[in-house]
This record gives C-alpha cells, structure tokens and sequence, in this order.
C-alpha cells in the first residue's frame, strides 16, 4: 500500500513532494494522480515517484490522500472516490473555500477528513500551512498529515474550522501582502533617485533580514521595531508617517476583507453543491 497520494500534481502539490522528497520521505511511498500526461513525466523524472492518471486505482492504496486540485472541480473529483475509502485513510483538501461539510457530503460522514491551508512560500520551503482535523482523524493521521506540511515550512493546528478562514486572511493571502510592500518601496526608491535594480535589491534584501531577524530572535516585532527606532531619527520620521496615514487601520481592514471574503467563498460552495 501507498502512504500517501496526491489527487492532482500542480504547483501546489509539486513543491510539497519536493519538500518531502528533500526531508527523507521515499518516493517509493509517493503517488500521484494527474491527467496530464507532460506533468506525469515532469514528476516522475523530477522526483522518482509513481505517477497515474487513474484516480480511483490511487486512492484505494493510499494511506493519506493529498486532494490537490482545483476548487471548481473538487466536487466531481471527490465523489468519484468515496467509494474507493473503504480502508481508511485520511484525505486531507488543500483547497481555499471549501467547507468541511461539503467534503463530508461527497465523500461521507465516516471519512477523516483534513482542511490544510499552505501558502506560496512553500514553493521555496518557507511555507505556513494551518490545518483543522475533524473528529474522525486519529493522533496517528495528524503527525502524518504534520510531517507532510512541516517538509515544506511551519505547521499549526487550529481549534475549529472558523479559524481556518483566519488562517487565509493572515498567511494564505498574507505573501501577497508583502509583495506588495516590496512593489510599493522599490518604485518610491526609484522616485527618490536610485537605480532601478538597487532600489529592487535593497528593497528585497531589506525585507528578508527583517523577516530572518524576526524569526531567529528571541525579541517580538515590536519590540525589534523600537529598537531599529532612535528618537528623532529617520525611522520614526517615517513610521509617524505611517502611523497618521492610518496603517495599521488600512491593514486590518484589508485583513477582514480577506477574511469575509472566505467566508463567502465557504458559503457559496456549501450552498452550491448541497
């Protein structure tokens, strides 16, 4: 038997099987089922796992199941394989919007089921994957379900499912957030006289020690903040600015927006496919 298998070999699921791959995982245990042909054979060459583009015949011998497609087909993909769980696994959905009832609607009320929310930073092993189990999945099936997700970042579980929609708003969507700061502060350092590629590199080079610093230290970010921050000195100059433009206002609405906007997401889905 497989332990694991991932329904759909895209972006997502191929930097997760990297991830693996490059933690110790064999590809002999490894999966994938994927119509495409041209993506069957990138997988097998880049990782040396099994690929197949029957569904059905991958998940009955999975121990795990990784549902990696898009949500607009999950529906379909989905009840194709609720009678193929007869030995147990747990499935675990990847997919944003999706709510738990909807899943347990396709594929059963006797399913262990997984929501796990990763984002793009993954792709480089410096993901942030939150997940909520429901009552079925056993301790065993969460430190499997961890060590998948952990191969490629940082993994927390959260109480219920609510919070997962929180988990979109802060880290699922939150790579975005910061793409943007950079975007924001290479075109005013261009404004304010530098080349373009030094305002690029700076730019970039600044936000990856800040995060680095932020992570190996022992101080939180406020407190890191304050003391980069010298009375007086340009850095309080600018955060005032930000302070008196309302930043930190203009960051929780966005937040919310994000958040309500995957709650909607949820409902639509439920409703659409009761």
């Amino acid at each position: 038997m497989s332990s694991i298998v991932f329904i759909g070999g895209g972006n997502m699921a191929s930097c997760i099987i990297g991830g693996m791959i490059a933690q110790g995982f064999s590809a002999a245990n490894i999966v994938v089922s994927e119509p495409g042909a041209e993506s069957r054979q990138r997988l097998e060459e880049s990782y040396g796992i099994k690929t197949t583009a029957d569904n059905r015949a991958a998940a009955k011998q999975a121990e795990l199941i990784v549902l990696a497609v898009k949500p607009q087909i999950m529906n379909e993909v989905v009840q194709e394989l609720a009678d193929c769980l007869g030995h147990n696994p747990a499935v675990v959905s990847i997919a944003a919007g999706i709510p738990l009832t909807s899943l347990q609607n396709w594929l059963g009320d006797d399913v262990a089921i997984i929501r796990a929310m990763p984002n793009t930073p993954a792709m480089v092993l410096c993901g942030a994957t939150g997940l909520f189990a429901n009552s079925l999945v056993t301790t065993e099936q969460q430190t499997q379900v961890e060590k998948v997700f952990d191969a490629v970042g940082y993994t927390c579980w959260v109480d219920n499912e609510a919070q997962i929609d929180a988990v979109i708003a802060v880290s699922g969507s939150g790579p975005a957030y910061f793409f943007r700061i950079m975007e924001i502060m290479q075109q005013v350092g261009q404004e304010l006289g530098l080349p373009p590629q030094v305002a690029g590199d700076l730019s970039l080079k600044t936000a990856l020690g800040a995060a680095r610093m932020a992570t190996e230290s022992s101080a939180n970010p406020t407190q890191l903040r304050q003391q980069v921050t010298s009375p007086g000195g340009t850095t309080e100059a600018a955060l005032q600015t930000f302070e008196d433009q309302g930043l930190e206002d203009t960051f929780r609405k966005a937040m919310n927006s994000a958040l309500t906007r995957a709650e909607q997401m949820s409902t639509d889905f439920g409703s659409a496919f009761k």
